[in-house]
C-alpha cells in the first residue's frame, strides 16, 4: 500500500524538478543573447567624441564581436583540448587562437 503513494510523491518531485530545469534552461536562453552595444558606444565616443552611429551599424557591429568572441573561444578551447588534455583555458591558448583566426597585421597588434 505504501509503494504507489512512494511512486506519487516521486512523480510529483520529478515534475517539480523538470519544472526548475526548465526555468533555468529558459533563463539561460536569455542570458546567452550577448550584447555589447554600451561597450562599442563607450570605446566610439572614447575614439571620436563628435560621431554618433546608427542602430543598424551598432547591431552589425554588435554581431561581428560576437563572431570574433565566439570564433577565438571555439579555438582557444581545441588547443587546451589538443596540446594539454585539460579542460581550462590560459592566456597561452588565447595568444595562440588570435594569432590562427584573426589576419596577419591585426594579429600582431594583438594586446595580451
Amino acid at each position: 500500500r505504501r509503494k504507489p503513494q512512494r511512486r506519487q510523491r516521486r512523480g510529483r518531485r520529478l515534475r517539480k524538478r523538470s519544472l526548475k530545469i526548465a526555468e533555468i534552461r529558459r533563463r539561460r536562453r536569455s542570458e546567452e543573447h550577448r550584447d555589447v552595444q554600451d561597450f562599442i558606444f563607450k570605446v566610439l565616443k572614447q575614439v571620436h567624441p563628435d560621431i554618433g552611429i546608427s542602430s543598424k551599424a551598432m547591431g552589425i557591429m554588435n554581431s561581428f564581436i560576437n563572431d570574433i568572441f565566439e570564433k577565438l573561444a571555439q579555438e582557444s578551447s581545441r588547443l587546451a583540448r589538443a596540446r594539454y588534455k585539460k579542460p581550462t583555458i590560459a592566456s597561452r591558448e588565447i595568444q595562440t587562437a588570435v594569432k590562427l583566426v584573426l589576419p596577419g597585421e591585426l594579429a600582431k597588434h594583438r594586446r595580451l
